[in-house]
Order: structure tokens, then C-alpha cells, then sequence
């Protein structure tokens, strides 16, 4: 790990200097001039040029801690470090985030719905033939595991979350991917309703295996129109649990839903 040598700052401003350091160093991360792993300044060397205490420099070297940009390590090598932001705590304030903002089930779902679609179209366009081969060979293990006796819900929840960062993956966009892995560890969207009913599960891991099956044939519409099944279902699925559809038989029924 080194030490960057080439950070320049302004004096903090007087009433607000804690904060003001942060959002200095902050600025500086995002910029990228200073990279992960980075060491930061000395404190001796801040104090010289934010012209400001010790006191006030461990102040906001806590406030850029808290915010998951920096480390600090203790020793005679110790010091903050610029941390690699990873995608469990992306995760973590998004779902935070979420919760508190009280969103409807019905925003998320159409949101994760735009995103498939959008990864769909890409992974058909780009994905290569082992990879859209190894995506419907990863439904076939996710049906043969729900086929069997008493399948355990974490076990259904990872192969699922598996299948959807493969799929994104093959978007090859580095952002939807990363995307999906915050999704995927945090609130995936209502899918565990699905996986918690026997008959929505049959359902929807039909849908995936066609899902899969059609980006292998590259037939996007097709695929598509299998997404939209997938968050009909789920849709239906949540309102089902909240008590505003307590009849499902019709809906059960269609045919455009069941792909058996």
C-alpha cells in the first residue's frame, strides 16, 4: 500500500471544519486522485494543510469511516487507507434506504422489471453460446432441485440469485452487473414470495427455464415476453399475500402463465 504524496488541500472553514475536511478527502476519492488502498496524509501533514487541530482531523476521518471510504489501521504501519467500496454495503443502504422510504412493492417490482428487460435484450445480443448454453443448464438444476422432497427455500434463493448475476453478466456491462449483485444480496424484489407457494413456484421456475431457453435460441421477443410473465406472477403473488386478490384459480388457469 503506498502513501500518495501529490494531495493538495484548502484550510478548512472556520465553524465546520470536520465537515469540511470530509467532503475535501471525499472529493478526492471520487475524483480519483487518490485510489483504493491508498494511504492518506499524515495527520501532522493535514493538520500543516487543512491549518486546523488533531482533534478536528480524527473528527473527519470518523465521518469518512462511517461512510465505508476510508480504514484505519493501527501500528507503526497503521494510518487511513482508502477502502474499495464492495457491493455488500452498496447493498446494505440501498435496502436501507429503501425500507425507509416506505416504497410500494409495486415501484420495485417495476423497476426490477425494466432492468431484466434491458439485460434480457443485451445478454441475447451478446452473451456468447456457452454462456446462454450454461444459463439454461443452471435452470434445468434449479427445477430439479424443486421437483425434489422438501426443498430447502435458502437453497432455491441462492440458485435463483445465481441464475440472475449470470444473466446480468452476459449483458456484459459492468454497471448492470453490479447492480444485480446489490439487488440480488439485498431485497431481490418480493421473489422469495413466489418460491414460498408450491404452485407459483412450479410456475416461475418454468418460466425461467423458457426464459433461458429462448436468449439460447436468441428469440429477444419471446424472451421478453417471458420476463413479463415472471413480474405478472409476481405482481399477482403480492397483492395475493396482502389480501387484495383472494381468488388466483382463473389466474392459475391461463395459459400464457402456466408454461408447463
Amino acid at each position: 500500500m503506498s502513501e500518495t504524496g501529490k494531495l493538495s488541500f484548502i484550510p478548512a472553514r472556520a465553524g465546520r471544519a470536520s465537515e469540511d475536511i470530509a467532503l475535501q478527502i471525499e472529493a478526492a476519492i471520487i475524483e480519483g486522485r487518490i485510489s483504493p488502498g491508498e494511504k492518506l496524509p499524515s495527520e501532522r501533514d493535514m493538520q500543516a494543510q487543512f491549518k486546523t487541530g488533531r482533534g478536528v482531523v480524527r473528527e473527519a476521518q470518523q465521518i469518512l469511516k462511517q461512510k465505508g471510504l476510508i480504514e484505519i489501521k493501527k501500528g507503526s504501519k497503521g494510518g487511513a487507507f482508502v477502502k474499495q467500496v464492495e457491493v455488500d454495503s452498496v447493498s446494505e443502504s440501498f435496502t436501507l434506504f429503501l425500507k425507509q422510504k416506505n416504497i410500494d412493492p409495486e415501484s420495485l417490482i417495476e423497476f426490477r422489471e425494466s432492468l431484466d428487460r434491458t439485460i434480457t435484450s443485451l445478454a441475447v445480443t451478446r452473451g456468447s453460446k456457452e454462456e446462454k448454453e450454461a444459463l439454461v443448464k443452471k435452470t434445468l438444476e434449479l427445477e430439479k432441485y424443486v421437483s425434489g422432497d422438501d426443498p430447502d427455500m435458502r437453497t432455491i434463493a441462492e440458485l435463483d440469485r445465481g441464475l440472475n448475476i449470470q444473466l446480468s453478466r452476459m449483458a456484459k456491462n459492468p454497471v448492470f452487473e453490479w447492480i444485480m449483485h446489490a439487488i440480488q444480496k439485498g431485497f431481490s424484489s418480493f421473489d422469495y414470495a413466489l418460491y414460498d407457494d408450491p404452485d407459483y413456484r412450479e410456475m416461475t421456475v418454468s418460466n425461467w427455464k423458457e426464459t433461458a431457453r429462448e436468449i439460447a435460441a436468441e428469440e429477444p421477443l419471446k424472451a421478453l415476453t417471458f420476463v413479463g410473465n415472471h413480474y405478472l406472477m409476481l405482481l399477482r403473488c403480492v397483492q395475493e399475500k396482502n389480501g387484495e386478490l383472494p381468488n388466483r384459480k382463473n389466474f392459475l388457469d391461463n395459459p400464457k402463465i402456466n408454461n408447463k
